[in-house]
């Protein structure tokens, strides 16, 4: 999922400080995808890309390091590429100007297929899960993960939209974790479903790349009355430079809307995207396969 790296993308967390003494929200960090072209398919080959953020709300900060490996098969299912990504994101927060609190996040393992739709378009469908873990910043509850990506290639630009859709197996659990209920059910998690949109518009000079990013994120469950449905939006720039064969992003985001969060958010984001291995080409048949 990017340039090169489209499917990158997949990747984790979010673990936004919420009302009260709740952390809750995406399990999906919202934002963790924009900059890539997730509707994509990616050239055969294996890459790794590290996204890290970091930034704070008035009584909290948030620090997360996502590293994704991808490998893009040879094979392909109903004309589509199939790809398989693997996420084990870190992350450390902090609530109220406390302590740093650092664990692993959940981890998630995700197959997707991604379509090249003609004329710089493409659409990709990603499937996975993230896993439940006994981490003091994790969620305590596996929970499935779908993802829906448009993206526009053509003439240097990368127009994506990402609907990420995540659906929890434990609403209510006995180890609050990341996401303690509110009120006297503390010693409780409370784990919504939550839909994503990542948004990307970005264009292409040579090897630099310059544009707008935003992304959304709402809880569509409630999974106790007294629990306060978390939402936001972001808005920012992004700037890229491809130093071949790696490329950097960064981008800067702040909310201009925020719901039950606990005041809003800046963040500062800064991504490697690296191939680790791609299939040699035999010359001739290069060759021979671009005669008319």
């Amino acid at each position: 999922m990017k340039v090169k790296v489209t499917a990158v993308a997949a990747a984790i967390l979010s673990v936004c400080v919420g009302s009260s003494t709740a952390f809750a929200g995406s399990v999906t960090q919202p934002g963790e995808t924009v900059g890539l072209a997730a509707g994509k398919p990616l050239s055969e080959g294996v890459y790794f890309a590290n996204t890290m953020d970091w930034g704070c709300r008035p009584a909290s900060c948030l620090a997360i390091t996502i590293p994704v490996v991808t490998w893009s098969t040879p094979w392909t299912l109903l004309g589509a590429r199939v790809q398989f990504l693997a996420i084990a994101p870190l992350i450390m927060t902090n609530d109220q100007g406390g302590a740093y609190t650092a664990s692993v996040f959940n981890p998630a393992p995700m197959a997707q297929l991604a379509w090249d739709l003609g004329n710089g378009f493409g659409f990709s469908y990603a499937f996975g899960a993230y896993f439940d873990v006994s981490q003091p910043v994790a969620f305590s509850s596996t929970s499935l993960n779908h993802r829906f990506a448009l993206s526009y290639t053509g003439n240097d630009w990368n127009l994506t939209a990402n609907v990420i859709y995540g659906i929890q197996l434990a609403s209510v659990t006995n180890r609050p974790q990341i996401s303690p209920c509110p009120g006297p059910f503390s010693s409780y998690a409370c784990n919504a479903d939550f839909l994503n949109v990542d948004l990307t518009g970005t264009k292409r000079f040579g090897k630099w790349e310059l544009g707008a990013v935003g992304y959304s994120s709402v809880d569509l469950t409630r999974p106790m009355a007294s629990y306060q449905k978390q939402s936001q939006i972001a808005v920012g720039g992004l700037l890229g430079y491809d130093f071949g064969p790696v490329t950097a992003q960064l981008y800067v985001t702040t909310d201009v809307f925020s719901e039950n969060y606990g005041g809003y958010d800046t963040r500062g984001w800064f991504r490697l995207i690296i191939p680790l291995w791609t299939p040699k080409r035999d010359p001739a048949a290069a060759t021979t396969a671009n005669l008319p």
